[in-house]
C-alpha cells in the first residue's frame, strides 16, 4: 500500500485552486527493498554476533532472527537435535497445560459455587444457574500476557537473552537439572545436555555458543599449536581431546565467511595433537605397557575423533600380521604329497596357530580399546588381506601346476579349514554371530579370486574322470570280445576246410542240433545245477576231447557286470567253426549281463559326489561366486547322467537288444535247459539298470535335494529336466528289450512245443495200441515246461520294474502266448481221448494266467479252455457239436464261427463227422421239398 501525507499551509490565503491539495501530496514508498525469502537465506550465512545485532533493527528483523526453525537448523547440523525428543517434550506441555486449565477451572468452580457440569451445588431442586464464569477474573487473565510482554529482560554479556522456559504465570519445569555453564567440567560435556525443545532452539544454541565459541575463535586467531587457550585452560590429555572433538562439532555450524579457513586450521591443531598422542600410543606398545600408558592414550584417540588412527597402528604393529611368516609354510601341503593328493596337515597347524593367535589378541583389545571402538574386525580383515590370502594363493598356484586333482582337493579342503577356523575363534566381547558373518565376508573375498578357475577345472576333471571310466570299461569289454573270438578261432584249419569244402558243408548242414556244445551260462534266476555237455560232434573219425567231461558254470561275483571281465578259465577251444561261432554266440549272450556293470556306475556316482561335496562347500560364499558354485553342482549332476546314460547304459541296451534279435533258440541252447538264457540275461541286465537308477534317485535326493543345492519341484531346473531324461532313455530302452526278448520268449515256446510235443499226448491212438493204454488226465510234459519258462521270466521283473511296464509286459506275454498255443493247436490231430490231457493242460496255462491278475487277459484263456472242449465231444452228436462252433457267446468274442470250425477240423474223427457239422451249420446237403 501507498500513503500520501498532505503538505502544511503556513500563512496566507488559502488557494482558489481546486487540485492545489492534490498537487502538494508527496507519495512515500515503504515497500522493501529485498523479499523476505531472500533476506532469510542472507541471515543464514551471518555470524552470531551481527545476526543479534541484526535482530535490533526492528520488530520484523527481530522476528526472522528469532524464528526458532533457523536455531533448529544449526543444532541439526550439529547433530544436537532430536526430533522425537523435541515432539515428545512438546506433547508433554500441551498435556500438562491441559491439565493446569482443568485445575484452575474446577478450582474456580468451586470457589463460586458452580459444578463441574455447570450448576450451583446449592441450589434448589428445579432451578438451574446461568453464571458460567467470572468476568473480573477473565479480564485479569487477558491483561497477563501484555504484562508478561512489557516486562523487562535480562541480557548476557554475549547478546542471548536470559533463557526462560516456561511464561511467568507457570512453574518452571524442573525436572532436568540444568549446570551452570562457567563450570569447567560442564563446559567438556556442554553438548550432551543440550535439550530439544520447540521454542527454545535459540537459547540452547546461544549456551553452546557462550562456551565453545571463544575457544573456536580464538584457535582460528592462533600463529602456533602452543598459542590457542584451550590448551592452557585444559591440562589433562583426555579434556584436551573431549573440547577439541566439541570444537569439530560445533565448527558443523559455522557458515559465516570465512569458516573454511577456521576449520582447516581446527583441523591442523588436531592433527598436531594426534600426532603426539599417537607417539605415546606407540611407545606404550614398544614398551608394552598395556593396561597402563596404551590404555589411556587409546581412550585419548577415541575421545578425539573415534580412535582410527590408534586402531591402525595397532593392527600396523600387530604380530598376527607382522610376524605371518612364523605361522606356517604353505609349501609344506606339497612337499611330501603323492601326485594327485595334498597334505592338510600343516595348513591345519597354520589355522590352529593363527586360531591362537587371534584370541590372545582379543584379549589385549578388550584392555586397550573401549567397548564402543569395534577393532577385531579391521585386525580380521587385515589378516584376511595379509596373512590369509597370503597363505593359500602361492599353494593353489603351486598345486595346480602340478596337478589338477591335487588343486581341486586343496582348495576345497583349505577352504572347509578355514570355515573351521572362523567358528573356533573368540570373539571376546563382540556379538558373536554378526561378528562371524562379518569374518565368513572376509574369507569370502580370499577364496574368491579363485572360484571361478576352480570350478572350472572342477567340471572338466569330473568329465575327464568319467570318460576314462567309460572307456575303459568299453576297451575291457573290446579286448576280451576279441580274445575270446581269437580263442575259439584258433584250432580251425581253414586250409582244410577250403580243399574239402562239400564234404564239411555236408557234415554241418546235416548235423543234428542236439551234438553241438553250449558254453555253460550262470544266471541267478535259472537251476544252479551243474551243465553236462551234450554228444560231441565226430570229427574225421574220433571224438573231440575238448569239450568232454561236465562244465560247470562259472560262480557270479558280487554283481553282474564282472562276470564278463571274469578271470574264470575258458575250454578248450573247438576244432570246427560251427561249433566255434556256436560257441562265441554264447559268449555274447553271456556277455549281455556285462555289456554295462554297476561297478562302473558306482565309479562314476562315487566321483560324482566327490567333485559335488567338494562345489557345494563354495555355495556358502553367497551372491554371485555361491550361485555359480550351485549351478555348477547342478551341472556336474547332470553330466553324470548323460556319461552314465548315453556313454554306458543306453549303448549296453542297444547291444542286447542286438544279441538278443540274433538269438535262435535250436543253436544255442539244449532242449532240457530250464528258461531261455538271452532272455534271463537280458532281465538280469535290467535289475542292474534298475539298481543303477535306485543309486541315482539316492543320489540325488541326499546330495542335490537334502542340500537344497536344487528344487525338485521346479520342473525347469536342469537337473531334474534330465534326471527325467534319464528315466525316460531307461524306461525306453527296457521296454524295446522287452519287446525283443518276448519275441525270444514266444520263440523258445514254439520250440518247446515243436520238440516236446508228442503225438500220441493228444491222439493215444495214433500208436496203434490205443485199448490197452491208460489214459493220462495231468498236464503235458509240454504244457509244464512252458509254464514253467513263461512264469520264471515274468516273475523276474516283480520288483525291479515299473508296475505299469510289468502289467503291459505280462498282458504281451499272455497275449503272444495265446497265439503261439493257437498255431501249436491247429498243428495236432486231437481224439476223444486225448482231449482230456488237451483239456488238462488248458486248465493249467488258465491257471498261470490267474497268477498275472489280469481280467482282459483271463478273458482270452477262458475262450481257449472252452475251445477244447469240442474235442470231448461224441461223434453222434454232430448237430450239439455245430450249435457249440456256431455260438459266439461262449467263447466271450474270442473266436469267431469260422475260427472254431477251424480248430474243429483237428479232431481225429473230423471226416466223419464233417457232413453232419456241416449240414447242421451251413444246411449243406439238404433240398427243397
Amino acid at each position: 500500500m501507498s500513503a500520501f501525507k498532505r503538505a502544511l499551509v503556513t500563512g496566507g490565503a488559502p488557494r482558489q485552486d481546486k487540485l492545489a491539495s492534490l498537487h502538494s501530496a508527496t507519495m512515500i514508498d515503504t515497500k522493501p527493498v529485498l523479499p523476505a525469502e531472500i533476506i532469510s537465506t542472507i541471515l543464514d550465512y551471518l555470524p552470531v554476533s551481527d545476526l543479534l545485532r541484526f535482530a535490533r533493527a526492528s520488530r520484523r528483523m527481530r522476528e526472522m532472527v528469532y524464528d526458532d526453525t533457523r536455531w533448529v537448523q544449526r543444532l541439526q547440523s550439529m547433530g544436537c537435535w532430536n526430533e522425537n525428543e523435541a515432539r515428545q517434550r512438546l506433547e508433554d506441555a500441551r498435556r500438562k497445560k491441559w491439565e493446569a486449565q482443568k485445575a484452575n477451572h474446577e478450582a474456580e468452580a468451586k470457589r463460586v459455587g458452580i459444578g463441574v457440569d455447570g450448576s450451583n451445588g446449592n441450589h434448589k431442586e428445579g432451578r438451574n444457574s446461568v453464571t458460567l464464569f467470572d468476568a473480573g477474573l477473565e479480564e485479569q487473565r487477558q491483561r497477563m500476557p501484555s504484562i508478561s510482554d512489557s516486562t523487562p529482560q535480562r541480557s548476557h554479556p554475549d547478546g542471548f537473552n536470559a533463557i526462560t522456559l516456561s511464561p511467568s504465570n507457570q512453574k518452571a519445569d524442573n525436572s532436568i537439572a540444568r549446570p551452570s555453564a562457567r563450570d569447567p567440567d560442564t563446559m567438556l560435556k556442554i553438548l550432551r545436555h543440550v535439550q530439544s525443545m520447540r521454542g527454545y532452539a535459540r537459547q540452547e544454541y546461544g549456551r553452546i555458543y557462550g562456551v565453545l565459541g571463544p575457544f573456536y575463535y580464538d584457535l582460528a586467531r592462533s600463529k602456533s599449536h602452543s598459542d590457542p587457550v584451550i590448551f592452557r585452560a585444559y591440562r589433562d590429555p583426555e579434556q584436551q581431546a573431549q573440547m577439541l572433538a566439541q570444537l569439530k562439532t560445533f565448527a558443523k555450524s559455522d557458515m559465516a565467511q570465512g569458516w573454511q579457513q577456521r576449520e582447516e586450521k581446527l583441523d591442523a591443531i588436531m592433527a598436531i595433537f594426534e600426532n603426539a598422542v599417537l607417539r605415546e600410543f606407540e611407545k606404550g606398545y614398544e614398551d608394552g605397557d598395556v593396561p597402563g600408558r596404551m590404555k589411556k592414550y587409546a581412550n585419548v584417540l577415541v575421545t578425539l575423533n573415534g580412535g582410527q588412527a590408534g586402531v591402525e597402528l595397532f593392527i600396523q604393529k600387530n604380530p598376527v600380521v607382522s610376524d605371518r611368516s612364523k605361522l606356517g609354510n604353505p609349501m609344506d601341503c606339497l612337499d611330501e604329497a603323492s601326485t594327485g593328493s595334498i597334505m592338510l596337515g600343516p595348513s591345519h597347524d597354520f589355522f590352529s596357530n593363527l586360531s591362537s593367535a587371534l584370541d590372545e589378541q582379543t584379549h589385549v583389545i578388550e584392555q586397550i580399546f573401549p567397548e564402543s571402538v569395534n577393532v577385531l574386525v579391521p585386525l580380521l580383515e587385515r589378516t584376511g588381506e595379509d596373512v590369509i590370502s597370503e597363505y593359500v594363493t602361492p599353494l593353489f598356484d603351486e598345486a595346480h601346476q602340478r596337478d589338477v586333482e591335487s588343486y581341486l582337493k586343496a582348495v576345497s579342503g583349505i577352504y572347509e579349514q578355514s570355515l573351521r577356523f572362523a567358528r573356533s575363534l573368540d570373539f571376546g566381547r563382540a556379538p558373536r554371530e554378526a561378528t562371524l558373518d562379518q569374518l565368513h565376508g572376509i574369507l569370502t573375498k580370499v577364496f574368491e579370486p579363485h572360484i571361478d578357475l576352480y570350478l572350472q577345472e572342477e567340471l572338466e576333471f569330473f568329465n575327464k574322470r568319467s570318460d576314462a571310466e567309460v572307456r575303459s570299461w568299453e576297451t575291457k569289454l573290446s579286448e576280451q570280445d576279441a580274445s575270446t573270438e581269437s580263442y575259439f578261432m584258433s584250432n580251425i584249419n581253414r586250409q582244410a576246410d577250403k580243399r574239402d569244402f562239400l564234404t564239411s558243408f555236408r557234415k554241418v548242414i546235416m548235423m543234428p542240433v542236439n551234438v553241438l556244445p553250449s558254453i555253460p551260462i550262470s544266471s541267478p534266476f535259472a537251476s544252479s545245477k551243474p551243465i553236462t555237455t551234450a554228444q560231441v560232434p565226430v570229427t574225421n573219425g574220433s571224438i573231440d576231447s575238448s569239450l568232454n567231461g561236465p562244465l560247470q558254470p562259472p560262480s557270479r561275483s558280487s554283481t553282474p557286470a564282472s562276470i564278463g571281465l571274469s578271470s574264470t578259465p575258458l575250454p578248450e577251444a573247438p576244432t570246427t567253426e560251427l561249433a566255434a561261432k556256436t560257441a562265441i554266440m554264447n559268449s555274447k549272450l553271456e556277455g549281455i549281463r556285462s555289456l554295462f556293470s554297476i561297478e562302473v556306475a558306482l565309479n562314476l556316482v562315487h566321483a560324482a559326489k566327490s567333485s559335488l561335496e567338494r562345489a557345494a562347500l563354495f555355495v556358502r560364499l553367497g551372491g554371485q561366486s555361491g550361485e555359480e558354485a550351485r549351478e555348477q553342482c547342478e551341472t556336474i549332476f547332470v553330466l553324470l547322467l548323460q556319461t552314465l546314460g548315453s556313454r554306458h547304459i543306453k549303448p549296453g541296451f542297444d547291444k542286447a537288444v542286438g544279441h538278443l534279435s540274433k538269438y535262435n533258440p535250436r543253436e544255442a541252447s539244449e532242449p532240457s535247459q530250464p528258461g531261455v538264457t538271452p532272455l534271463v540275461m537280458f532281465l538280469e541286465l535290467v535289475n542292474v539298470g534298475d539298481l543303477i537308477q535306485q543309486m541315482v534317485d539316492v543320489f540325488y535326493a541326499q546330495e542335490l535335494v537334502a542340500t537344497k543345492l536344487t528344487d525338485r519341484d521346479d520342473f525347469l531346473d536342469p537337473a531334474v529336466k534330465e534326471k527325467k531324461r534319464f528315466e525316460q532313455m531307461l524306461d525306453e530302452r527296457v521296454a524295446a528289450g522287452l519287446n525283443k526278448g518276448i519275441d525270444v520268449l514266444i520263440a523258445e515256446v514254439e520250440y518247446i512245443c515243436a520238440t516236446t510235443q508228442t503225438t500220441i499226448d493228444f491222439n493215444p491212438g495214433a500208436s496203434g495200441d490205443a485199448n490197452g493204454q491208460v489214459i493220462d488226465i495231468s498236464p503235458s510234459t509240454t504244457a509244464l515246461r512252458i509254464v514253467e519258462v513263461v512264469s520264471s521270466h515274468t516273475k523276474m521283473l516283480v520288483g525291479s520294474t515299473d508296475k505299469n511296464m510289468l502289467d503291459v509286459f505280462n498282458q504281451e506275454v499272455g497275449l503272444r502266448l495265446f497265439t503261439a498255443l493257437c498255431k501249436h493247436l491247429k498243428r495236432q490231430r486231437i481224439s476223444e481221448d486225448g482231449a482230456i490231457k488237451l483239456i488238462s493242460d488248458m486248465n493249467h496255462y488258465f491257471t498261470y494266467i490267474q497268477t498275472l491278475k489280469n481280467q482282459d487277459l483271463l478273458q482270452y484263456f477262458k475262450a481257449l479252455r472252452e475251445l477244447s472242449q469240442i474235442y470231448l465231444i461224441d461223434p453222434s452228436h454232430a448237430k450239439e457239436m455245430a450249435t457249440i462252433i456256431a455260438d459266439a457267446d461262449r467263447f466271450y468274442g474270442i473266436f469267431r464261427a469260422e475260427e472254431v470250425y477251424e480248430f474243429a477240423e483237428r479232431r481225429a474223427d473230423w471226416y466223419q463227422v464233417k457232413k453232419r457239422v456241416e449240414r447242421a451249420m451251413y444246411g449243406i446237403g439238404c433240398v427243397v421239398m
